[in-house]
């Protein structure tokens, strides 16, 4: 007779970063939401505000630095700026934790961290956040994807502040109609608006590649959500896909769902069934 599975505890989860993400994470993972899943720490450039992010959680955990949190979790989710992903990423996969990386445009900038995962036993898992179909396309990848095509449009103050409209004086102030502020691949896509299409990025992995995958931004003042459009054509079929993402009240350039597509690919550690590739 077969032993049964040893029980060995809850997979230790801890959150870097506290911004609308983070706490919406943490919430979710303290009320229960994934079975198996104890939120072990949470790190924060502010740890006083930190502190008072997560004092109400029915079990609040530490606080602590960046550097700790390999020594206290199991998983790390960075919702951290992309300007500090490196640090992150650097101590995670130095320690051969698992990443679990929001700002997925600044992984396209730090690829040497694959092979560094590689190396040490880490591991890098990029949640679909606000897209849909990655599944999909992976599956098609493992064939030939002739063509990739993202169309992104937000609500203008979505975009407001982005690297590629300041470096290009691209004005997107009081428009009337659709403005097409970007066109290229995903790799350019990422540099000129890191914290705006991650989404790209997310594609492109799961496809044919940043140099590959073809990008579309546009400014539109008649949509109040983050809308998102895919066009794949392959040797296993074509795929249209369209999102409409509701925005976050407290930061409009991201969607309700990212904490949710967080906690999603939480589950998919623990959960005895698991359905999608």
């Amino acid at each position: 007779m077969n032993s049964p599975i040893q029980q060995t505890g809850p997979k230790r989860v801890a959150i870097a970063g506290l911004g609308v993400i983070g706490t919406r994470v943490a919430r979710y993972i303290d009320e229960g939401a994934v079975e198996g899943i104890k939120l072990s720490a949470v790190a924060s450039r502010d740890p006083q505000k930190a502190a008072q992010s997560v004092k109400d959680l029915r079990q609040a955990p530490p606080v602590c630095t960046v550097q700790e949190l390999p020594n206290l979790a199991d998983i790390i989710v960075d919702c951290t700026p992309a300007s500090i992903f490196r640090e992150v990423a650097e101590t995670v996969i130095s320690n051969g934790k698992i990443l679990m990386p929001l700002s997925v445009a600044a992984l396209l900038e730090n690829m040497d961290f694959v092979d560094k995962a590689r190396a040490t036993g880490a591991q890098i898992i990029v949640p679909t956040g606000a897209i849909l179909g990655l599944d999909a396309v992976r599956a098609m990848a493992v064939g030939e994807i002739n063509r990739v095509v993202l169309e992104t449009r937000k609500p203008p103050n979505g975009l407001a502040g982005a690297p590629h409209l300041v470096n290009n004086n691209i004005s997107i102030e009081n428009l009337s109609e659709a403005k097409l502020v970007f066109k290229g691949n995903a790799r350019e896509a990422a540099k000129g608006f890191p914290a705006n299409v991650n989404v790209a990025a997310a594609l492109s992995l799961a496809g044919i590649g940043p140099d590959r995958t073809e990008v579309e931004v546009w400014a539109d003042p008649t949509v109040d959500r983050n809308m998102q459009s895919i066009t794949i054509s392959s040797d296993s079929g074509d795929a249209t896909m369209r999102m409409r993402n509701i925005p976050s009240v407290e930061n409009p350039r991201t969607g309700r769902i990212v904490a949710q597509s967080v906690i999603a690919t939480l589950k998919r550690h623990t959960d005895p069934l698991v359905a999608g590739s």
